[in-house]
C-alpha cells in the first residue's frame, strides 16, 4: 500500500505543477491547427488531382 500512496502523491504534485493555457491561447492554437489542416488538405488534394491527370495523360492514355 505504501508504493500506491507514493505514486498518488507524486502524481498529485505533478498535476499541481502544470501550467494550463488560457482560454485565449487555447482558441488561438486550435484555430491555427484548423487553418493548417485545411491548407494541407487543399494542397494534398491539388497534388493528388495533378498526379492523377499526369497518370491518365502519359501512362494510361485514355
Amino acid at each position: 500500500m505504501k508504493p500506491l500512496n507514493s505514486i498518488v502523491k507524486s502524481a498529485t504534485a505533478e498535476f499541481q505543477a502544470i501550467t494550463w493555457p488560457t482560454k485565449k491561447e487555447t482558441i488561438r492554437l486550435a484555430l491555427t491547427v484548423m487553418v493548417f489542416s485545411i491548407l494541407m488538405a487543399a494542397f494534398l488534394g491539388a497534388a493528388d488531382y495533378g498526379f492523377l491527370q499526369l497518370v491518365e495523360k502519359f501512362i494510361i492514355k485514355i
